[in-house]
């Protein structure tokens, strides 16, 4: 059994700036990032989605600049996966590091907005339960899952010393 949402739609490139404008970057506020998520791609999505929901994108998620910003609105902000294509490196690694689950996903363009998903991280399978078909999921690594089940990197180190 998987976590259910519903499904927030974006294209191809979509980069920090996108997910987190710079014009926001003057605070590390998890709470206060989280207000602007996916503001300037969609003003309307903090107000609309709701926890538990999934970011699905293209190609090269998270593009642009290194911040770590950019995983932390969206965690916080209540999403519980991101599903695209692929991602940037620096936002992957960052991604994990900060305890946001990713996915990649081949055929994440089947996904329409708004579709209502089911996601199995561990199991490596995405049900579109709007549209009654279900995709494949690249695996997250073991030591990359610990990341995330610790809640990042940091409190992931913290456990083991």
């Amino acid at each position: 059994m998987g976590i259910k949402g519903t499904a927030w739609k974006f294209g191809d490139n979509i980069d920090t700036d996108a997910i987190i404008p710079a014009r926001y970057l003057n605070t590390s506020d998890p709470a206060e990032l989280a207000k602007h998520c996916m503001e300037d791609a969609d003003p309307n999505f903090v107000k609309n989605m709701k926890p538990g929901d999934f970011i699905v994108a293209d190609k090269n998620f998270g593009c642009g600049s290194s911040r770590e910003h950019a995983p932390i609105a969206i965690k916080e902000g209540g999403i519980s996966c991101v599903i695209a294509k692929t991602f940037a490196r620096i936002f992957y690694r960052n991604s994990f590091n900060m305890g946001l689950t990713i996915l990649e996903c081949a055929d994440c363009d089947r996904i329409s907005d708004r579709d209502e998903l089911e996601v199995d991280a561990k199991a490596g399978v995405v049900k579109n339960l709007t549209k009654g078909e279900e995709y494949s999921v690249n695996p997250i690594p073991p030591f990359m899952q610990e990341l995330i089940d610790d809640g990042g990197l940091m409190k992931h180190v913290a456990k083991n010393l």
